[in-house]
């Protein structure tokens, strides 16, 4: 190996690395796109993001105002009167009790080269709300639907048992009234099926710090990998409930501008997976290369640039299928046939360049360990720097080892061999 041939070699690895950030880049900027686009789909095809807000209640208490009005005589002069009127004043009320039932049922969706966590919710609700006067009050309720973009059956809002008219807009919720004896309660009662897209939350208020009497919150889940979202509170108890969860919300009087949220799962998704895969080659290139430039060394058997070209290429092949076939199969199965499909090229060639042995044991072995296992590594979240990591510094000490007593100035002063 002279340091000609070497220096083609390293050319040969920095054309490949472009190749690989453009075809990295190219996978981005399809999933990108793609994505604001799908999700608006997915939307408006399954359900949108939810956030239920608690009920805002208001008593309304009567209340004289003196107004000054302009209006013109018999002359036709312009004269002010003084006018008193009766007007109802509303003022909000802190809920005197919250008890909630949800339920969440997680069931995936895809989109293009991305998964969507989309989920079932079932919502049960009861709250009291209580007259703080002497005398009877009237008192108004309204609701506010989690999301403008859902469906909701088996829906059901009632207050003292009575069912609230639905408003001309229900875009802005609906608004029930009944009239509360003095230091008297009413009830009110929430009940609906829906489907959502991402977070579920719960808000106590619709926006700023809300106070909570005797709130009591239960949410049961299918699935075990659970998260909450940031700016969220943590359940009062956890239990495990057959495949998924169930969590306890319980505060006696809380005062607080946080939420209540469950963030499901998310898939693997094939778009971002391929594209960190692909901007990562490099990596499985450079052992790759100096596994069988050593070997071939050792072996006195240096492979010629132009087989270091072809080798890159194959490499290269299993990206370029993986970021293809992802569009249209599952992502292991694409990654499985891409693997296959690599491995076959790099053995099939180099078994006629430099024989089966060398074919199947160094760098069959070498590009099943730097190009597939490193690959593959990143299909678990937050291991994939350790499992490189550690192949590295295991590769380090094989390569030391097996490279201790070589004099390398006679290999590189070696001139090569004149082709056959």
């Amino acid at each position: 190996m002279s340091a000609a041939r070497l220096l083609a070699v390293g050319v040969i690895f920095c054309c490949t690395a472009v190749a690989w950030f453009t075809l990295g880049a190219s996978v981005v900027s399809r999933t990108g796109q793609s994505d604001q686009r799908l999700a608006q789909e997915v939307a408006q095809l399954w359900g949108g993001r939810h956030q239920q807000v608690a009920p805002t209640v208001s008593v309304e208490r009567p209340r004289e105002v003196v107004e000054d009005v302009q209006e013109k005589d018999a002359a036709g002069r312009v004269v002010t009167r003084r006018v008193t009127r009766r007007v109802a004043e509303r003022t909000p009320l802190t809920l005197e009790g919250s008890q909630v039932e949800v339920d969440l049922s997680l069931d995936h969706r895809r989109k293009g080269l991305l998964w969507y966590d989309t989920y079932s919710v079932r919502f049960q609700a009861t709250y009291r709300a209580r007259n703080p006067d002497a005398v009877a009050r009237p008192l108004v309720v309204q609701l506010a639907f989690p999301s403008t973009q859902a469906l909701y059956d088996d829906f059901a809002f009632t207050l003292d048992g009575a069912p609230a008219p639905p408003g001309a807009d229900l875009s802005h919720g609906i608004v029930a009234r009944t009239e509360v004896g003095p230091g008297g309660e009413a009830v009110v009662e929430l009940r609906y099926r829906s489907r959502g897209l991402g977070e579920w939350l719960y808000a106590f208020a619709p926006e700023g710090v809300a106070q909570a009497r005797a709130f009591a919150l239960s949410m049961k889940t299918d699935f075990r990998d659970i998260d909450f979202p940031p700016g969220t509170l943590s359940p009062s108890a956890r239990t495990p409930l057959g495949r998924g969860w169930k969590l306890d919300w319980r505060f006696d009087n809380l005062v607080t501008g946080q939420r209540i949220g469950m963030d499901p799962p998310n898939r693997l998704n094939p778009g971002p997976l391929a594209s960190r895969i692909t901007f990562f080659a490099p990596v499985s290139l450079l052992f790759f290369f100096t596994v069988v430039l050593v070997v071939g060394v050792l072996r006195g058997q240096s492979l010629h640039p132009m087989n270091y070209f072809f080798l890159a290429a194959a490499f290269f092949a299993f990206h370029l299928l993986l970021a293809y076939l992802v569009d249209h199969v599952d992502i292991h199965v694409a990654f499985l046939i891409a693997s296959a499909a690599s491995i076959f090229l790099v053995v099939s060639y180099l078994r006629l360049v430099a024989g089966p042995r060398f074919a199947l044991l160094h760098a069959g072995l070498a590009q099943l360990v730097y190009l597939v296992l490193f690959s593959y590594a990143f299909f678990f979240e937050g291991y994939t720097g350790l499992t490189v990591t550690v192949g590295a510094v295991l590769t380090l000490f094989v390569l030391m080892q097996i490279t201790a007593k070589v004099d390398w100035g006679m290999i590189f002063a070696r001139r090569p061999a004149p082709p056959a």
